[in-house]
């Protein structure tokens, strides 16, 4: 299964101060997978290409807020971009459904990538600078030059269209290429179908931990040295969780309508708070310790803790064989056992 790439860094005279990349093959029908190096953006107001229900990866630092459509990242696979505190790269693996937003640098140095290869059904991407390969799943360069170094994760979350308009009504979208926008009808077809959760692992995959189906979505989260899957069939019933991991208290939030999905370090002002939906959609929260009122992105909205906002925690989404199969220590949240 071929995947797709988006990347997006305007960096002028780029093609000529960086050596040219080999691309896949373009499938019948399609568009050449090659990543974004230059990409333009839109007001929400414009977007009309979008659904309220398409998933998207969304971004936001300052007063910049940005969105990347599913539909049109899973025709690149990455996107080189810049936000106000430094360059990323917006990656999505159409096989495993992974979406992952990474500091596009190393010890200051930047890079620009575009799609390699597949190993375990997982794409690999190379940077120009240095020809170092890095696993989407993880973020580690497997092989180069860079080897054993991990890029680092930017806080990113997984949402629809109208969830990520509503909080950031002014927020930037970026725009699909002639082509691979026309192109976004099909992509929002799979899409829609991926999120059964039915279906097996590409045989690429090395991955065979059958706690879960093999394409199960879940949220994937490290604290420390520990990891633990939160699928979503599970959060739905549960909505909100109260764990721990990696030494640490943890919130996981999980909105029904939207399939978003948030974590944080649940500690404010040295108190370990845990937390209960205040209603259906889990989009507003009380915290058992002080009756403090919060949002669903850790924000407190009333009440002791008003204006105190959580620790965020990056969470990975992607298909249940693709996380099991790169972080096999995982533990499996149920909701049984909430």
């Amino acid at each position: 299964m071929v995947t797709l790439s988006l990347a997006g860094l305007a960096i002028p005279a780029l093609a000529q101060t960086l050596p040219p990349v080999e691309h896949p093959k373009t499938p019948p029908g399609m568009m050449p997978y090659v990543a974004i190096l230059d990409p333009h953006f839109v007001a929400a107001s414009e977007a009309s290409f979008l659904e309220d229900d398409d998933v998207v990866i969304g971004v936001a630092n300052g007063n910049v807020a940005k969105v990347y459509p599913q539909g049109d990242l899973a025709q690149h696979g990455s996107v080189n971009d810049q936000m106000p505190d430094g360059p990323i790269e917006v990656t999505w693996c159409g096989t495993c459904s992974t979406g992952a937003v990474f500091r596009a640098e190393y010890k200051g140095k930047l890079l620009h990538f575009d799609y390699d290869s597949m190993v375990g059904a997982n794409e690999v991407h190379k940077d120009r600078e240095t020809g170092s390969r890095w696993q989407q799943s993880t973020g580690e360069a497997i092989s180069g030059p860079l080897k054993g170094s991990h890029l680092e994760l930017y806080p990113f979350v997984r949402t629809t269209w109208r969830e990520w308009r509503r909080r950031y009504p002014n927020t930037l979208v970026l725009q699909p290429l002639p082509g691979y926008l026309e192109l976004l009808p099909v992509m929002r077809t799979f899409s829609r179908r991926s999120r059964s959760g039915e279906g097996d692992a590409p045989k690429g995959a090395f991955g065979h931990d059958d706690r879960l189906r093999p394409k199960e979505i879940v949220a994937g989260l490290r604290v420390g040295t520990e990891e633990k899957a939160f699928p979503f069939s599970q959060l739905r019933i549960a909505r909100v969780v109260n764990d721990r991991l990696g030494g640490a208290p943890v919130l996981v939030i999980y909105q029904p309508s939207s399939d978003t999905t948030t974590a944080f370090e649940a500690r404010a002002k040295g108190k370990v708070l845990r937390f209960e939906p205040a209603n259906a959609d889990a989009s507003s929260l009380t915290d058992l310790q002080t009756h403090s009122s919060w949002d669903a992105y850790g924000l407190c909205v009333a009440g002791p803790l008003k204006g105190t906002q959580l620790k965020a925690l990056i969470l990975e989404p992607e298909f249940w064989f693709a996380w099991s199969e790169f972080h096999p220590q995982t533990k499996v949240f149920l909701a049984s056992n909430k």
